[in-house]
């Protein structure tokens, strides 16, 4: 039997604020399976985007553990977890990473570098052409749209060629024209070589369109 890519077990996380605790995962579990793409639903609050920094690596439960490959990462530091995020996993928040004083090409180019590619730049401008960015190679983040700004986080996220695909409402800022181009980017990699998505998204046609669907509710994760 294959062993999952992703592991989640008894995944809980408490925020205190001002002497109030929200308990936004209480004993959340699941797997995904490597090349599978599933979204990820629930209402505002309902603790998905914690979830998903929980998986990047970006911050760590009060308990449970995330299991990438067999390894749990919930118990690696901090310096094991973002050489993790530059080797294998691509995220894409709701607020973007990108560093401000480097172009779009630049950025893709440092995101290939840190993972250890070599001459990035024809892998930064061909991916930056595919999400329709190809005009904007040479301009700041400040110079880009919301919506460019999203593209340009995702060609980030694509560069190191990850193995796990983290996006959070990725297509929230597109037309539908540049949301689809984007959606089929994302399935096309999954299905050309098996990458695992898991994407945050209020859209329920985005959510048709991928192998499985969960739910975050009441501090759990359910199958739809």
């Amino acid at each position: 039997m294959t062993t999952p890519l992703i592991q989640v077990e008894g995944l809980s996380k408490t925020y205190c604020e001002a002497e109030v605790e929200t308990r936004v995962l209480a004993g959340a579990g699941f797997e995904l399976a490597a090349g599978q793409t599933t979204s990820l639903i629930g209402s505002s609050g309902a603790g998905k985007s914690t979830l998903l920094g929980v998986l990047a690596g970006l911050m760590l439960p009060d308990s449970g553990a995330v299991r990438f490959d067999g390894e749990d990462i919930t118990e690696m530091d901090e310096a094991g977890r973002a050489g993790l995020r530059a080797r294998r996993i691509g995220v894409v928040l709701q607020s973007d990473n990108l560093i401000p004083f480097l172009t779009a090409a630049e950025n893709v180019e440092l995101a290939h570098t840190l993972a250890g590619g070599e001459r990035p730049g024809p892998r930064a401008r061909e991916l930056l052409d595919e999400l329709g960015l190809g005009e904007r190679l040479d301009d700041l983040p400040r110079r880009l749209s919301g919506g460019e700004t999203q593209r340009a986080s995702l060609a980030v996220a694509l560069a190191n060629q990850p193995d796990f695909l983290l996006a959070d409402e990725v297509t929230a800022e597109l037309d539908s024209a540049n949301a689809d181009r984007i959606i089929e980017i994302i399935l096309g990699a999954s299905r050309e070589r098996g990458l695992t998505v898991l994407m945050v998204t209020h859209s329920s046609e985005l959510a048709a369109r991928t192998d499985r669907r969960l739910r975050v509710a009441d501090g759990r994760v359910i199958e739809e």
